[in-house]
């Protein structure tokens, strides 16, 4: 089999393993709900194949969900599921719709009692999609907008954003209260730090208003008045009303690709499940490694060798082209391999990367030619951020739709050291 054809096996049991399924009803199985309503609201880009697990797993239990409501992506939805109401909305910038469905969340838990439950189940991008603002749309949307260039990290961002919510940072639990809230999460960060799931909307928030005003100094975001009014105001310290499982991460991402590669033949190296750095050198960084292992007397010397990395890296926008933070980390790396035995592709857990329709990007040894040959100079497309173009023209788009699942990127470097 070709390096491609193994780097789609790796990626097809990857996605597999990190489905919610399994996880939401382990989870489940530890709940203990009270003696009156039950109401299901999940968000996120996970949030339908968690919602969906769930609700069977408490039809199976004989458990009846009140009423309850889902919001996802565009396009993540894939069917009615019982009695609940389900939305699809924007991201990574939140819209109309957003708010929409936030507010039909705020009203399906008004007037519960200290007799009723809430189940939550929370994936990453629950910011952009859970979001009623207390700030103007144009305003919020301007801030998101600020906050994607500038090279923020998402711990970053959901420190500020949650200062302009009515539901992050805790304040959704506040608005279920007395009733108990049961939440479920699916993390896509690294570390799983809850408060900044999806910007904690049922999680203590440990940042502070000091801290989302030091971010916004860092980066000089714009800030009206109003804004500046907000960033003043603390989040909730304590909830007693919530009780929180955390399950599934990019920890099962790396494992997974662990045991593919090896079955394959490869002998495996996780280098890290906490890849933090910009897209670009990641690429290049992973491309040295390429040729220290493929050189003539390199480590690879006779074997074929997995270099894996899980994490999530960020992308400094300096042009105005089409692409995302996996493509443009394959596209950084292919001059590096050019002309070894050697496959780069990174890949976003949940389908999608940045405002594509890809799910991330994939190169080898002959990419950075064929590039070439087209008169593609790839540091020009690096610049102009229009990675997607690029891959497009080399079969270099990792093609999967929506996942059903959001745990942070998986990257790996396939080396053939075997010649």
């Amino acid at each position: 089999m070709s390096l491609r054809e193994d780097a789609s096996l790796i990626i097809k049991d990857a996605l597999r393993d990190a489905l919610p399924d399994n996880a939401v009803r382990a989870a489940l199985a530890k709940a203990k709900f009270g003696s009156g309503k039950l109401v299901l609201v999940a968000a996120g880009k996970a949030a339908w194949q968690m919602a969906s697990a769930a609700h069977a797993a408490l039809e199976e239990a004989g458990c009846v969900v009140d009423h309850g409501v889902v919001v996802t992506k565009y396009d993540h939805s894939q069917g009615p599921i019982g009695n609940l109401a389900i939305y699809e909305a924007g991201h990574p910038v939140p819209d109309a719709n957003s708010f929409k469905a936030t507010q039909a969340a705020i009203d399906a838990v008004e007037g519960l009692s200290a007799e009723d439950t809430v189940l939550f189940l929370l994936s990453g991008g629950g910011s952009a999609l859970f979001e009623k603002p207390l700030i103007p749309a144009e305003d919020l949307t301007r801030l998101t907008k600020e906050l994607l260039a500038c090279g923020a990290d998402i711990v970053e961002m959901n420190t500020v954003r949650k200062r302009f919510s009515a539901v992050k940072g805790g304040r959704f639990a506040e608005l279920a209260a007395p009733a108990k809230v049961f939440v479920i999460v699916l993390s896509d960060i690294l570390g799983d730090p809850l408060d900044m799931i999806a910007s904690g909307p049922c999680y203590p928030d440990s940042s502070t208003s000091k801290d989302a005003r030091a971010v916004v100094e860092k980066y000089h975001l714009t800030t009206t008045e109003q804004m500046k009014g907000l960033l003043q105001i603390e989040t909730p310290k304590d909830l007693s009303n919530v009780e929180t499982h955390i399950t599934g991460s990019v920890k099962q991402l790396c494992r997974t690709a662990s045991e593919t590669a090896a079955r394959l033949g490869y002998e495996p190296l996780v280098l890290t499940d906490q890849l933090t750095c910009t897209a670009r050198d990641a690429g290049v960084f992973l491309a040295d490694i390429a040729k220290t292992y493929l050189s003539e007397e390199g480590f690879a010397n006779g074997k074929k060798i997995a270099v894996i990395c899980g994490g999530e890296t960020v992308v400094h926008l300096t042009g105005h082209g089409l692409g995302g933070r996996n493509q443009e980390l394959a596209l950084a790396g292919c001059e590096g391999i050019s002309g070894m035995k050697a496959c780069l592709f990174s890949v976003g857990s949940d389908g999608t990367d940045g405002p594509t329709d890809a799910a991330g990007g994939i190169v080898d040894g002959e990419t950075f030619g064929c590039l070439k040959k087209m008169n593609i100079l790839v540091s020009d497309v690096l610049q102009d951020n229009d990675a997607y173009h690029a891959l497009e023209k080399v079969d270099g788009l990792i093609m999967t739709g929506p996942t059903g699942t959001n745990v942070n990127d998986l990257t790996v470097l396939l080396l053939d050291g075997t010649r």
